[in-house]
Protein backbone atom coordinates (compact mmCIF):
# COMPACT_ATOMS: atom_id res chain seq x y z
CA UNK A 1 0.00 0.00 0.00
CA UNK A 2 1.37 3.70 -1.16
CA UNK A 3 1.24 5.49 2.06
CA UNK A 4 -0.09 8.86 2.15
CA UNK A 5 1.77 11.87 0.66
CA UNK A 6 2.37 15.52 2.20
CA UNK A 7 4.15 18.70 0.17
CA UNK A 8 5.45 21.27 1.82
CA UNK A 9 6.03 24.30 -0.07
CA UNK A 10 8.63 26.79 0.72
CA UNK A 11 7.97 29.72 2.64
CA UNK A 12 8.74 32.29 0.21
CA UNK A 13 7.04 30.92 -2.74
CA UNK A 14 5.12 34.38 -4.79
CA UNK A 15 3.47 32.73 -7.41
CA UNK A 16 -0.22 33.05 -7.44
CA UNK A 17 -2.58 30.12 -5.75
CA UNK A 18 -3.52 28.71 -9.44
CA UNK A 19 -0.10 28.10 -10.08
CA UNK A 20 0.58 26.87 -7.11
CA UNK A 21 -2.16 24.65 -6.88
CA UNK A 22 -1.32 22.92 -10.56
CA UNK A 23 2.42 22.60 -9.15
CA UNK A 24 1.61 20.60 -6.41
CA UNK A 25 -0.83 18.56 -7.85
CA UNK A 26 1.94 18.05 -10.46
CA UNK A 27 4.62 16.92 -8.07
CA UNK A 28 2.02 14.75 -5.97
CA UNK A 29 0.67 12.89 -9.18
CA UNK A 30 4.47 12.59 -10.51
CA UNK A 31 5.57 10.64 -7.33
CA UNK A 32 2.62 8.06 -7.27
CA UNK A 33 2.97 7.55 -10.98
CA UNK A 34 6.21 7.44 -11.12
CA UNK A 35 6.25 5.25 -7.94
CA UNK A 36 9.61 7.28 -6.75
CA UNK A 37 10.03 7.73 -2.75
CA UNK A 38 9.72 12.39 -3.36
CA UNK A 39 10.58 14.57 -5.54
CA UNK A 40 11.60 18.04 -4.35
CA UNK A 41 11.06 20.67 -7.02
CA UNK A 42 11.95 24.28 -7.73
CA UNK A 43 11.47 27.04 -10.48
CA UNK A 44 11.81 30.66 -10.85
CA UNK A 45 12.01 33.50 -13.53
CA UNK A 46 15.11 34.90 -13.95
CA UNK A 47 14.91 37.88 -12.12
CA UNK A 48 13.84 35.65 -9.04
CA UNK A 49 10.43 37.45 -8.44
CA UNK A 50 7.88 34.53 -9.14
CA UNK A 51 9.10 31.57 -7.61
CA UNK A 52 7.83 27.94 -6.67
CA UNK A 53 9.74 25.37 -4.77
CA UNK A 54 8.04 22.07 -3.03
CA UNK A 55 8.83 18.60 -1.78
CA UNK A 56 6.63 15.98 -1.86
CA UNK A 57 7.43 12.91 0.18
CA UNK A 58 5.44 10.29 2.67
CA UNK A 59 3.76 11.75 5.12
CA UNK A 60 5.31 9.67 7.83
CA UNK A 61 8.63 11.14 7.06
CA UNK A 62 10.69 14.46 7.93
CA UNK A 63 9.58 17.29 5.23
CA UNK A 64 12.69 17.60 2.53
CA UNK A 65 11.56 21.21 1.02
CA UNK A 66 14.37 22.74 2.30
CA UNK A 67 17.10 19.70 2.81
CA UNK A 68 20.46 19.52 0.67
CA UNK A 69 20.82 16.76 -1.75
CA UNK A 70 23.48 14.76 -3.80
CA UNK A 71 23.75 16.46 -6.89
CA UNK A 72 25.55 13.89 -9.52
CA UNK A 73 26.26 15.34 -12.60
CA UNK A 74 24.80 18.82 -11.99
CA UNK A 75 28.55 19.06 -10.73
CA UNK A 76 29.58 19.61 -14.31
CA UNK A 77 28.00 23.15 -14.20
CA UNK A 78 30.33 23.75 -11.72
CA UNK A 79 33.56 21.96 -13.03
CA UNK A 80 33.20 23.85 -16.24
CA UNK A 81 33.11 27.10 -14.54
CA UNK A 82 36.07 26.17 -12.86
CA UNK A 83 37.58 25.55 -16.02
CA UNK A 84 36.30 29.02 -17.98
CA UNK A 85 37.75 30.60 -15.18
CA UNK A 86 40.88 29.21 -15.38
CA UNK A 87 41.42 30.01 -19.04
CA UNK A 88 40.02 33.25 -18.94
CA UNK A 89 42.73 33.91 -15.79
CA UNK A 90 45.71 32.01 -18.43
CA UNK A 91 45.99 29.24 -16.56
CA UNK A 92 45.03 27.32 -19.08
CA UNK A 93 44.06 26.82 -23.11
CA UNK A 94 40.81 25.30 -23.54
CA UNK A 95 42.51 24.57 -26.94
CA UNK A 96 46.06 23.01 -25.22
CA UNK A 97 46.66 19.31 -25.55
CA UNK A 98 46.03 17.84 -21.94
CA UNK A 99 49.38 16.27 -21.92
CA UNK A 100 50.68 20.21 -21.69
CA UNK A 101 48.74 20.02 -17.75
CA UNK A 102 48.89 16.57 -16.79
CA UNK A 103 51.99 14.53 -15.94
CA UNK A 104 52.42 11.57 -19.36
CA UNK A 105 52.82 8.76 -16.59
CA UNK A 106 49.14 9.58 -15.83
CA UNK A 107 47.54 9.85 -19.36
CA UNK A 108 49.76 7.72 -21.19
CA UNK A 109 47.40 4.47 -22.66
CA UNK A 110 44.13 6.09 -21.96
CA UNK A 111 43.18 6.25 -26.11
CA UNK A 112 44.25 3.50 -27.40
CA UNK A 113 42.34 2.81 -30.71
CA UNK A 114 43.51 0.25 -33.56
CA UNK A 115 46.76 0.09 -31.88
CA UNK A 116 47.39 3.74 -32.17
CA UNK A 117 47.38 5.91 -28.85
CA UNK A 118 45.79 9.41 -29.60
CA UNK A 119 45.81 10.68 -25.45
CA UNK A 120 48.57 13.24 -26.94
CA UNK A 121 46.11 14.89 -29.19
CA UNK A 122 43.06 15.24 -26.70
CA UNK A 123 42.64 19.23 -25.64
CA UNK A 124 40.57 20.23 -22.81
CA UNK A 125 37.67 21.44 -24.79
CA UNK A 126 37.68 17.57 -26.13
CA UNK A 127 37.29 16.39 -22.46
CA UNK A 128 34.66 19.42 -21.67
CA UNK A 129 32.63 18.59 -24.81
CA UNK A 130 32.65 15.43 -24.71
CA UNK A 131 34.31 14.33 -28.00
CA UNK A 132 37.09 13.01 -26.76
CA UNK A 133 36.05 9.10 -27.36
CA UNK A 134 37.28 8.45 -24.14
CA UNK A 135 35.04 5.79 -22.66
CA UNK A 136 33.14 6.41 -19.72
CA UNK A 137 34.76 4.81 -16.26
CA UNK A 138 31.08 4.58 -14.83
CA UNK A 139 29.25 2.29 -17.71
CA UNK A 140 30.34 -1.46 -19.01
CA UNK A 141 33.54 -2.98 -18.88
CA UNK A 142 35.45 -6.19 -19.92
CA UNK A 143 34.55 -8.19 -16.52
CA UNK A 144 32.45 -7.07 -13.37
CA UNK A 145 29.70 -4.95 -13.32
CA UNK A 146 30.21 -1.63 -13.98
CA UNK A 147 29.68 1.23 -10.90
CA UNK A 148 26.27 2.14 -13.05
CA UNK A 149 25.27 -1.17 -12.05
CA UNK A 150 26.30 -1.10 -8.99
CA UNK A 151 24.59 2.46 -8.31
CA UNK A 152 21.03 1.14 -9.59
CA UNK A 153 21.28 -1.94 -7.24
CA UNK A 154 22.52 0.25 -4.55
CA UNK A 155 25.62 -1.31 -3.99
CA UNK A 156 28.34 1.03 -2.16
CA UNK A 157 31.93 1.49 -3.63
CA UNK A 158 34.90 2.83 -3.29
CA UNK A 159 37.02 4.01 -6.36
CA UNK A 160 40.16 6.80 -6.48
CA UNK A 161 41.37 8.74 -9.06
CA UNK A 162 43.88 5.85 -9.92
CA UNK A 163 40.88 3.50 -10.18
CA UNK A 164 39.40 5.18 -12.68
CA UNK A 165 42.81 5.46 -15.24
CA UNK A 166 42.92 1.80 -14.85
CA UNK A 167 39.03 0.70 -15.47
CA UNK A 168 39.51 3.06 -18.81
CA UNK A 169 43.06 1.62 -19.88
CA UNK A 170 42.25 -2.58 -18.76
CA UNK A 171 38.76 -2.67 -18.85
CA UNK A 172 37.11 -0.08 -21.59
CA UNK A 173 38.27 0.91 -25.17
CA UNK A 174 37.90 4.08 -26.76
CA UNK A 175 34.61 4.96 -29.17
CA UNK A 176 35.78 7.29 -31.62
CA UNK A 177 39.11 9.06 -32.61
CA UNK A 178 39.67 12.45 -31.13
CA UNK A 179 37.34 14.72 -33.12
CA UNK A 180 38.58 17.65 -35.34
CA UNK A 181 37.18 20.48 -33.59
CA UNK A 182 37.32 23.06 -36.81
CA UNK A 183 34.40 20.49 -38.58
CA UNK A 184 30.99 21.62 -38.04
CA UNK A 185 29.95 18.99 -35.69
CA UNK A 186 31.54 16.04 -34.03
CA UNK A 187 30.71 12.90 -32.61
CA UNK A 188 30.10 13.36 -29.32
CA UNK A 189 29.49 10.27 -26.53
CA UNK A 190 29.00 11.48 -22.67
CA UNK A 191 31.85 10.30 -20.22
CA UNK A 192 32.27 10.81 -16.76
CA UNK A 193 36.07 10.20 -17.57
CA UNK A 194 36.74 13.42 -18.77
CA UNK A 195 35.70 15.74 -16.28
CA UNK A 196 37.34 13.52 -13.52
CA UNK A 197 40.01 14.57 -15.92
CA UNK A 198 39.44 18.45 -15.98
CA UNK A 199 39.34 18.43 -12.43
CA UNK A 200 42.78 17.27 -11.88
CA UNK A 201 43.55 19.60 -14.94
CA UNK A 202 42.56 22.70 -12.70
CA UNK A 203 43.89 21.53 -9.76
CA UNK A 204 47.47 20.89 -11.42
CA UNK A 205 47.07 24.37 -12.98
CA UNK A 206 46.25 26.35 -9.79
CA UNK A 207 48.24 24.35 -7.40
CA UNK A 208 44.15 24.21 -5.16
CA UNK A 209 42.64 21.43 -4.81
CA UNK A 210 39.06 21.11 -6.15
CA UNK A 211 37.16 21.89 -3.06
CA UNK A 212 39.34 24.68 -2.43
CA UNK A 213 38.58 25.72 -5.48
CA UNK A 214 35.09 25.31 -5.61
CA UNK A 215 34.69 27.54 -2.31
CA UNK A 216 37.38 30.36 -3.30
CA UNK A 217 35.75 31.09 -6.53
CA UNK A 218 32.48 29.91 -7.05
CA UNK A 219 30.22 29.19 -3.43
CA UNK A 220 31.88 31.73 -1.12
CA UNK A 221 31.47 34.54 -3.67
CA UNK A 222 28.08 33.67 -4.71
CA UNK A 223 27.53 33.16 -0.46
CA UNK A 224 26.06 29.35 -1.39
CA UNK A 225 26.27 28.52 2.29
CA UNK A 226 24.56 25.00 1.47
CA UNK A 227 26.51 23.70 -0.69
CA UNK A 228 29.89 21.42 -0.33
CA UNK A 229 32.14 18.29 -1.67
CA UNK A 230 30.68 15.66 0.62
CA UNK A 231 34.26 14.92 1.37
CA UNK A 232 34.85 18.28 2.65
CA UNK A 233 32.33 18.78 5.06
CA UNK A 234 30.94 22.04 5.95
CA UNK A 235 31.00 23.91 9.12
CA UNK A 236 28.10 24.89 10.05
CA UNK A 237 25.02 24.95 12.51
CA UNK A 238 22.92 23.44 9.92
CA UNK A 239 22.15 19.98 11.09
CA UNK A 240 19.25 19.43 8.49
CA UNK A 241 19.75 15.62 7.06
CA UNK A 242 20.55 14.99 3.55
CA UNK A 243 17.71 13.75 1.15
CA UNK A 244 17.66 10.27 1.28
CA UNK A 245 18.50 8.01 -1.99
CA UNK A 246 16.51 4.94 -3.41
CA UNK A 247 16.29 2.47 -5.57
CA UNK A 248 11.68 2.92 -6.22
CA UNK A 249 10.58 2.53 -2.90
CA UNK A 250 13.83 1.40 -1.16
CA UNK A 251 16.26 3.70 1.09
CA UNK A 252 20.00 2.93 -0.01
CA UNK A 253 23.00 4.26 1.61
CA UNK A 254 25.98 5.25 -0.94
CA UNK A 255 27.96 6.94 0.69
CA UNK A 256 31.32 6.00 -0.63
CA UNK A 257 30.22 6.10 -3.58
CA UNK A 258 28.64 10.10 -3.40
CA UNK A 259 32.42 10.66 -1.80
CA UNK A 260 34.07 8.94 -4.92
CA UNK A 261 32.25 10.76 -7.63
CA UNK A 262 33.73 14.15 -6.35
CA UNK A 263 29.83 15.58 -7.18
CA UNK A 264 28.57 18.06 -5.29
CA UNK A 265 25.74 18.10 -2.03
CA UNK A 266 23.60 21.22 -2.23
CA UNK A 267 20.22 22.45 -2.50
CA UNK A 268 17.03 24.01 -4.70
CA UNK A 269 17.71 27.61 -3.48
CA UNK A 270 21.75 27.64 -3.90
CA UNK A 271 21.43 26.09 -7.43
CA UNK A 272 19.25 28.58 -8.75
CA UNK A 273 21.72 31.12 -7.54
CA UNK A 274 24.54 29.82 -8.65
CA UNK A 275 22.75 29.11 -11.98
CA UNK A 276 21.39 32.79 -11.74
CA UNK A 277 24.89 34.16 -11.75
CA UNK A 278 26.86 31.34 -14.06
CA UNK A 279 24.42 32.53 -16.94
CA UNK A 280 24.65 35.92 -16.09
CA UNK A 281 28.20 35.71 -16.41
CA UNK A 282 28.63 37.06 -12.94
CA UNK A 283 30.86 34.40 -12.08
CA UNK A 284 33.77 35.24 -15.43
CA UNK A 285 35.27 38.35 -16.35
CA UNK A 286 34.34 38.15 -19.85
CA UNK A 287 30.78 37.80 -21.21
CA UNK A 288 32.28 35.82 -24.14
CA UNK A 289 32.86 33.32 -21.44
CA UNK A 290 29.05 32.23 -21.26
CA UNK A 291 28.69 31.83 -24.29
CA UNK A 292 31.41 28.95 -24.80
CA UNK A 293 29.03 26.96 -22.75
CA UNK A 294 27.19 26.17 -25.43
CA UNK A 295 29.31 27.04 -28.66
CA UNK A 296 28.68 23.69 -29.50
CA UNK A 297 25.83 21.65 -29.94
CA UNK A 298 26.77 17.89 -30.82
CA UNK A 299 24.38 15.02 -30.30
CA UNK A 300 25.27 12.57 -27.82
CA UNK A 301 25.65 8.90 -28.95
CA UNK A 302 24.60 7.12 -26.08
CA UNK A 303 22.09 10.19 -24.71
CA UNK A 304 20.60 10.92 -28.57
CA UNK A 305 17.78 13.13 -26.86
CA UNK A 306 20.25 15.57 -25.64
CA UNK A 307 23.02 17.47 -27.32
CA UNK A 308 25.94 18.81 -25.64
CA UNK A 309 28.17 21.95 -25.29
CA UNK A 310 30.84 22.50 -23.26
CA UNK A 311 29.72 20.99 -19.52
CA UNK A 312 26.57 22.05 -20.89
CA UNK A 313 23.23 19.72 -21.81
CA UNK A 314 20.56 21.02 -24.57
CA UNK A 315 17.29 19.67 -24.46
CA UNK A 316 14.64 20.22 -26.80
CA UNK A 317 10.73 20.27 -25.44
CA UNK A 318 9.15 18.94 -28.63
CA UNK A 319 5.14 19.75 -28.96
CA UNK A 320 4.21 16.27 -28.09
CA UNK A 321 6.02 17.06 -24.42
CA UNK A 322 4.80 20.62 -24.30
CA UNK A 323 1.37 19.56 -24.98
CA UNK A 324 1.06 21.27 -28.37
CA UNK A 325 2.42 24.21 -27.59
CA UNK A 326 5.66 25.53 -28.98
CA UNK A 327 8.12 24.10 -28.48
CA UNK A 328 11.11 24.79 -25.85
CA UNK A 329 14.53 24.74 -25.06
CA UNK A 330 16.20 23.61 -21.60
CA UNK A 331 19.83 24.27 -21.06
CA UNK A 332 22.28 22.80 -17.99
CA UNK A 333 22.51 19.72 -16.51
CA UNK A 334 21.04 16.28 -15.18
CA UNK A 335 22.62 14.15 -12.82
CA UNK A 336 21.90 10.21 -12.77
CA UNK A 337 20.31 10.27 -9.58
CA UNK A 338 17.78 12.12 -11.41
CA UNK A 339 18.50 15.71 -10.10
CA UNK A 340 18.28 18.63 -12.81
CA UNK A 341 19.60 22.02 -13.25
CA UNK A 342 18.09 23.74 -16.27
CA UNK A 343 17.32 27.30 -17.77
CA UNK A 344 14.18 27.82 -20.34
CA UNK A 345 15.75 30.58 -22.71
CA UNK A 346 12.36 31.07 -24.19
CA UNK A 347 10.43 31.54 -21.07
CA UNK A 348 13.36 32.84 -18.86
CA UNK A 349 12.88 30.41 -16.35
CA UNK A 350 14.84 28.10 -14.02
CA UNK A 351 14.60 24.61 -12.66
CA UNK A 352 16.34 22.22 -10.17
CA UNK A 353 15.21 19.75 -8.10
CA UNK A 354 15.86 15.98 -7.39
CA UNK A 355 14.07 12.81 -7.35
CA UNK A 356 16.85 11.07 -5.59
CA UNK A 357 16.36 7.53 -7.42
CA UNK A 358 19.45 5.63 -8.64
CA UNK A 359 16.88 4.72 -11.45
CA UNK A 360 15.62 8.42 -11.97
CA UNK A 361 18.09 9.79 -14.81
CA UNK A 362 15.41 10.07 -17.49
CA UNK A 363 12.83 11.31 -14.84
CA UNK A 364 14.13 15.10 -14.87
CA UNK A 365 13.05 15.87 -18.63
CA UNK A 366 9.59 14.64 -17.90
CA UNK A 367 8.70 16.68 -14.64
CA UNK A 368 10.34 19.87 -16.17
CA UNK A 369 8.23 19.49 -19.44
CA UNK A 370 4.91 19.67 -17.10
CA UNK A 371 6.35 22.04 -14.87
CA UNK A 372 6.65 24.19 -17.43
CA UNK A 373 3.51 23.28 -19.40
CA UNK A 374 1.82 24.41 -15.84
CA UNK A 375 3.40 27.39 -15.56
CA UNK A 376 2.96 28.63 -18.98
CA UNK A 377 -1.13 28.20 -18.38
CA UNK A 378 -1.08 30.31 -15.45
Amino acid sequence: MTPPLTTTPASDNTVAPGVDARLTQLVEDFVTRRRVHHVVAAIATGDGKLRWSAACAPAEGPPLSRSPFFIASVTKRFIITLVLQAHERGELDLSAPIADYLPAETIAGLHVLGGVDRTHTITVRHLASHTSGLPDYFEKRRQGPSLYENLRAGRDQAWSFDDVLRIVREQQRPHFVPQNLAATRQKGRYSDTGFQLLIRIVEAVTGRSFADLLAERITTPLGLTRTWLPSHPQSTTDTTALCPLHSGQRQVELPLTIESSKDLVSTTGDLLTFHRALLAGEVFEHARSVEILTERRNRLRNIPILRYGLGTMIFNVGRLMSAGRRPLTLVGHSGVTGTWLFHCPELDLHLTGTVDDTHGQALPFRLMAQMLHSWRSR
